[in-house]
């Protein structure tokens, strides 16, 4: 690129609007738009100076979709692991549980306190903020004072430690 053409980040940034709603338009809400920007816009400065583009809007859009498509495969992935209910407080335990379950139950949360635990302080509090509280990543990062980007990642590193507690309710 010449000096007199404007930069990837120059164009990404006079086109912000459009890139929103690219983005929007594929995770379907504005702060997950803004986190797909937010972590495009850090691959594009990134590579910035290594890369001839010749459109560098078009390029701009393509990596905006593709962080897009990146964020709605994990949200469809996470999405598959939850279980909603409405009415949690209506829903009671039930009363017959044989001693040996809840003995195993116990030992479950055991070993999953035991894997949390062994985490980074604030990878766990971004877990459990997400999680347990229901915290949007955007939220726990400015409790924290990180990038919603690093939460994201925070997320997914206990995300992964949990994986080798799935064997424990597998069989419930």
């Amino acid at each position: 690129m010449h000096s007199s053409e404007p930069t990837l980040g120059e164009v990404f940034i006079a086109n912000r609007a459009q890139l929103q709603r690219v983005a929007q338009k594929i995770v379907r809400t504005a702060d997950l738009a803004d986190e797909v920007l937010q972590d495009a816009y850090l691959k594009l400065a990134d590579g910035a100076a290594v890369r001839d583009v010749r459109k560098p809007l078009g390029y701009c859009c393509q990596v905006v979709r593709n962080v897009a498509f990146d964020y709605h495969r994990h949200q469809s992935v996470e999405a598959s692991y939850r279980t909603y209910c409405e009415d949690v407080e209506l829903v009671s335990p039930p009363s017959n549980d044989a001693p040996e379950r809840v003995l195993d139950g116990r030992q479950a949360l055991a070993v999953i306190d035991r894997v949390l635990g062994a985490l980074p302080a604030r990878t766990r509090l971004a877990f459990e903020l997400n999680r347990l509280s229901g915290m949007t990543q955007r939220e726990i990062a400015a409790r924290l004072g990180c990038s919603a980007t690093l939460v994201n990642f925070m997320i997914k590193d206990a995300d992964a430690a949990l994986e080798s507690c799935r064997y424990l309710v597998q069989g419930n």
